[in-house]
């Protein structure tokens, strides 16, 4: 049934009362609404009833009403929609390592600030409030994470609107993120870094480190990993993994078999053969057979070993690559005649995407094109690859300006003829 609502004055505000049906604890419930429509003109500061412009206004609040555009069924808030048809249709699209960098960021930080809002009811300084609190209350985030907050968001009302909950533009298209430091540079290791862990590291470690290192793999493809996946002369990446669940790869592209180098190929085939010669089952296996935790492998063999004591060789028996983890190791360190040293001699640790990072490094520096880096990255898009895996290195920095110097020194030479 069509209403027109009542519009009314109350302090310096005019307010709009209409009647909605809404959705709560799972069934409709309709209700009176009150909102504020606009704050009052100075040229209508004498008015008590309303004027056109404002009575326009409520209109236009009640069209998708009056219109039937937005279902009864629809009319949840932010936070029914996130849980109950967001993330449950998005499960099915994305990796599920995907999903769970989603729901880190929507529920510790969206959620308490905004999941109670009625989809239909939020707008644009709803989200530069929301983004603009989590800016203030965490002065040390990174401008990537603050963006990353505003795409969730924007996909989130895209699907909104995909799927018949709104009408209208995406109210999330004109917020901005707050300015913020910029984040730490990303980590690539060279290839003297990775040949020293790999002389450093027993199996399984050894072999996975090389597997992310010349094949390219991020956390959760190694953990899919299975045996029917390696040919031999090539690995077909099939799956991912995420804590227990398995699941499909980040993109399309993703799914694609990345070729085998030769040391590569004799790294793996004397694992296997270790393990019995296996020819099903997860590549990476724990003792239960099932896929391979990899911070436990690193925490448990692969820190202790690359954080070693320089002068006694003391391993700590868990080192968990947090600052505030070293006065714990120090304090564990047997005292003799000396304190706890690092050796740096040995590379130091700086995550498992940071050898996704570095063959697309090497890559580069031994003169593949991008486009093939993608390729065997498998990216959706070279501007993925260039902009966040290929680091340029020192050395091409200083040969770089080399070529320069001599260009430059040809022109003066000629000039100066």
């Amino acid at each position: 049934m069509k209403q027109s609502g009542y519009v009314f004055r109350k302090g310096d505000n005019w307010f709009l009362r209409y009647r909605d049906t809404f959705v709560e604890n799972g069934q409709l419930a309709r209700r009176q609404v009150c909102k504020i429509l606009t704050s009052v003109a100075p040229d209508h500061a004498r008015l008590r009833k309303p004027p056109e412009s404002v009575l326009a206004l409520a209109e236009a609040e009640l069209r998708p009403l009056n219109a039937g555009d937005v279902k009864p069924e629809h009319n949840v808030t932010l936070a029914e929609f996130v849980e109950r048809v967001y993330f449950a249709n998005k499960a099915q699209e994305l990796s599920a390592s995907t999903i769970a960098g989603y729901k880190g960021r929507w529920e510790p930080q969206l959620a308490p600030r905004c999941g109670h809002i009625r989809l239909r009811e939020f707008r644009t300084p709803d989200a530069q409030r929301v983004l603009a609190d989590i800016g203030r209350c965490n002065p040390k985030m990174p401008q990537s994470t603050l963006d990353h907050f505003r795409s969730l968001l924007s996909g989130i009302f895209r699907y909104a609107i995909q799927q018949g909950y709104l009408t209208g533009a995406n109210p999330i298209r004109e917020a901005s993120a707050p300015r913020a430091p910029e984040g730490e540079e990303t980590y690539a290791y060279s290839l003297v870094e990775e040949l020293a862990m790999l002389k450093l590291l027993p199996d399984p470690a050894r072999t996975i480190v090389a597997t992310a290192a010349f094949v390219g793999l991020s956390r959760s493809e190694l953990r899919g990993l299975q045996w029917p996946d390696y040919s031999g002369h090539e690995i077909r990446v099939m799956r991912g993994m995420w804590n227990s669940t398995e699941g499909r790869t980040k993109t399309r592209k993703r799914k694609a078999p990345v070729p085998v180098i030769q040391p590569m190929q004799q790294l793996l085939d004397q694992y296997r053969a270790s393990r019995g010669k296996p020819t099903t089952g997860p590549i990476f296996a724990s003792m239960k057979g099932t896929p391979l935790f990899l911070e436990n492998e690193k925490n448990r063999v692969i820190l202790p070993i690359l954080n070693a004591c320089v002068h006694c060789g003391w391993k700590p028996e868990i080192f968990r690559n947090a600052a505030e983890e070293m006065d714990k190791v120090t304090r564990a360190h047997p005292k003799g005649d000396h304190e706890y040293e690092r050796d740096s001699q040995r590379p130091a640790w700086h995550g498992w995407h940071a050898f996704r990072r570095g063959l697309a490094t090497n890559l580069h520096d031994l003169g593949v094109d991008d486009k093939t880096i993608q390729a065997i990255l498998r990216h959706a898009n070279v501007a993925i690859t260039q902009a966040a895996y290929i680091k340029t290195l020192d050395s091409q920095s200083i040969a770089a300006m080399k070529q320069l110097e001599t260009l430059v020194n040809a022109k003066m030479l000629a000039l100066s003829a």
